[in-house]
């Protein structure tokens, strides 16, 4: 068995103790397959119970275990503390772009990324009567809301909109209320005793959540891998330019590239840049030592298998 604590966006976590109103039901099932998977195949001598289900054997079998949900920060330092062998966090979303705060979060801690997950987000709003004429306000987390603007905006324009740390807590608020809603998993209507008002209500029906799985250990090499970097560059003309130009050069495919603002000094920046191989493949090993030349800060976050 392990212990694995999750971010609020994430999909799926267990640990030790029962504690399910922290629980973010969204695509479970999918999830913890994929990772239950993602783990028996990548680190030797795990040993994972399968303990997903459907319906009412899904729920009572969610309930005996915890399921935490933790800021992003936080999550690290609890990997980083070993109180947690893994984490789970999202990093961008194809219909609302990055989750800032994941970023932020790699800038102090020295978790490491072991592995990545796509998983297909929907919504429903749910509501404890299930009448769209009694909803009063409606709950979710920052990033469901978004997804759902169209919808939200042509239905509901006078209605409050509330943010959470996450959808279940969401559906606890609306679980509490009768003349509250929740944008929430179809999996949270049965878990605090909803009646869907209305399904699938995301604006775009290709969306999906990229989720980093954190630990402490370095990935070995599969052939078909993803490296991730933060760095920082001079202030001066050309010196993008220059950290980028030995990926080109050695055929490396960039595959994101993100700045942050870094807190407390105005106006610079960090990088994180994502790109095709693994950091023991030789032509990675020389882009590296190129870029090592032109950057002021250089941190590793991890080398890891690409998810198709």
């Amino acid at each position: 068995s392990f212990d694995c604590k999750v971010y609020p966006g994430a999909k799926h976590a267990f640990n030790n103790n029962t504690n399910a109103d922290r629980y973010h039901p969204d695509a479970a099932k999918d999830a913890w397959g994929r990772t239950v998977n993602f783990f028996k195949k990548k680190i030797a001598g795990l040993e994972v119970t399968e303990i997903f289900y459907p319906g009412k054997e899904a729920e009572k079998l969610i309930r005996e275990f915890n399921i935490s949900g933790l800021p992003a920060y936080f999550l690290a330092k609890e990997v980083e503390k070993e109180k947690a062998n893994f984490g789970v966090v999202p990093v961008e979303n194809t219909t609302e772009g990055v989750v800032n705060r994941t970023l932020d979060m790699f800038i102090d801690s020295e978790v490491k990324i072991c592995g990545e997950i796509l998983i297909r987000i929907s919504h429903d709003l749910l509501s404890r009567g299930g009448k769209p004429e009694d909803i009063a306000k409606i709950y979710s987390h920052p990033q469901a809301l978004a997804q759902c603007r169209r919808y939200l905006n042509k239905n509901f324009p006078k209605i409050e909109l509330a943010e959470t740390v996450s959808t279940a807590k969401a559906a606890q608020m609306a679980a509490g209320d009768p003349k509250a809603a929740a944008v929430a998993s179809s999996l949270a209507s049965s878990l605090y005793g909803l009646k869907v008002v209305e399904s699938r209500i995301e604006d775009y029906a290709h969306n999906y959540t990229r989720f980093l799985i954190l630990g402490r250990q370095i990935c070995g090499r599969t052939g078909k891998d993803k490296t991730s970097l933060l760095f920082s560059i001079p202030d001066s003309p050309g010196s993008l330019y220059e950290v980028l130009r030995p990926f080109s050069e050695k055929s490396v495919n960039l595959t994101k590239i993100e700045s942050r603002p870094i807190k407390g000094q105005p106006w610079e920046y960090v990088f994180f840049v994502d790109f095709e191989g693994h950091n023991t493949d030789p032509h990675i090993q020389e882009a590296i030592s190129e870029l090592q030349k032109n950057v002021l800060f250089l941190k590793f976050l991890g080398s890891y298998p690409r998810s198709s």
